[in-house]
């Protein structure tokens, strides 16, 4: 069957919005570094296209090729680096870009005729390489002032009349390739650590409320339990010459029994009382979690839901979703429409097999949403597969 059409006002959670953000700040922080890059090479080669030699603009041209390349895939590979500094077995390898980049700096500084562009961008390749401890500090450092040095011998003795030495502003460009590419990155870093301690907040808060369950299941069931064996032991004693009084003992345990079995029900009721917003964004991070692009849009008004309905069915969805999907993307989403929650759960598949396993998964969904009045849709389009649910918007909270 056909999507609902969108619902009016979704709008993005906390979640969901730090998350994207993360993102951005990471597109922003990888194409600042490679536009310096890219500038400083064209506007170097540019100067050698119009005042070198043929062989000097195809040394640029080859040189100003591998040091891009070399940028592009060292940002890739920082990337996608582990943050700790103890996975070893997490690494990849890295040198091999490095030495690309190194190597082609130095066919683009012997085009050009400038060691000081050699030196730069060598230094510019070791700086996006994630070092341990305090070794980018002291590299950085270390290569600002090898860089001036060269730059400074240059002026000065190699090429004195040289075009490259008489221009102020490009030098100092390339001069600070370096330490801008190194502290962008250390910026990254620091969105990025708080990204993963915000994801350890979220799970350590979920630690906790499984540690009060299990803590409040313990007490309830503790205190019924030493109240039933006593309560039966008595009986056992009473057996023999007051059995109207054992009897009354025995009822007494039933009525103890019964009141710890409403007990714990009221106990995971309450467990499972979680708002629809903070389910949904509970969900999202944990298919984050598992290594998928999860888009997610709710409704400004979406604890007015049946989050008794609709809980174990966004559960459930995810569950369907980890086990069965297979692919590298996902969307959930909840909004009003036409008088009813609109519940979308869509992901790619990788294969032909249903992200929903052998249809349990859609038959407990279709059989607690129907109990209210609901329905469920499971459409396939393509590599996607999208689950659609609708329960009643009179249907309360």
């Amino acid at each position: 069957m056909s999507a609902p059409a969108p619902a009016p006002a979704p709008v993005r959670t906390p979640a969901a919005t730090y998350a994207r953000d993360v993102r951005v700040t990471w597109w922003y922080t990888a194409s600042s570094i490679l536009f310096l890059h890219v500038f400083a090479v064209f506007m170097w080669a540019l100067v050698v296209v119009l005042r070198g030699t043929t062989l000097d603009i195809v040394l640029v041209l080859i040189g100003a090729a591998g040091s891009v390349a070399s940028g592009v895939l060292l940002l890739i590979h920082y990337r996608r680096e582990p943050l700790d500094d103890g996975d070893d077995s997490a690494r990849r390898p890295v040198w091999t870009l490095v030495l690309l980049g190194v190597a082609s700096a130095v066919v683009l500084g012997i085009g050009a005729g400038s060691v000081l562009l050699a030196a730069a961008l060598a230094a510019q390749a070791l700086c996006t390489v994630r070092w341990r401890g305090g070794i980018r500090v002291r590299l950085v450092a270390l290569m600002l002032v090898i860089v001036i040095a060269v730059w400074v011998i240059e002026a000065t003795r190699l090429s004195p009349d040289g075009y490259i030495s008489l221009t102020f502003a490009l030098p100092l460009f390339a001069t600070m390739l370096a330490p801008l590419t190194a502290t962008s990155l250390w910026w990254w870093d620091i969105v990025r650590e708080l990204d993963r301690a915000r994801r350890a907040e979220g799970r350590l808060a979920a630690a906790q409320e499984r540690l009060r369950l299990a803590g409040d299941l313990h007490d309830l069931q503790g205190h019924h339990l030493q109240v039933i064996a006593l309560q039966l032991e008595l009986a056992e004693k009473m057996m023999g010459r007051d059995p109207d009084a054992a009897v009354e003992q025995v009822r007494a345990a039933r009525a103890s029994v019964d009141e710890a079995r409403r007990g714990t029900r009221d106990l995971a009721a309450r467990f499972r009382g979680v708002p629809l917003p903070d389910e949904l964004a509970n969900a999202a991070d944990l298919l984050r979690a598992a290594g998928l692009t999860v888009d997610l849009l709710v409704d400004t008004e979406a604890d007015r839901a049946a989050a008794d309905v609709l809980g174990p069915v966004v559960r459930e969805s995810t569950t369907n979703v980890l086990k069965h999907g297979g692919g590298v993307s996902a969307s959930l989403s909840l909004a009003r429409h036409e008088g009813a929650w609109v519940l979308v759960v869509e992901n790619d598949s990788r294969g032909a097999a249903s992200p929903v396993g052998d249809g349990a998964g859609l038959s407990g969904i279709a059989e607690r949403v129907g109990s209210v009045g609901g329905t469920v849709d499971a459409t396939r389009l393509g590599d996607r597969f999208r689950v659609t649910v609708r329960v009643p918007e009179e249907v309360s909270a």
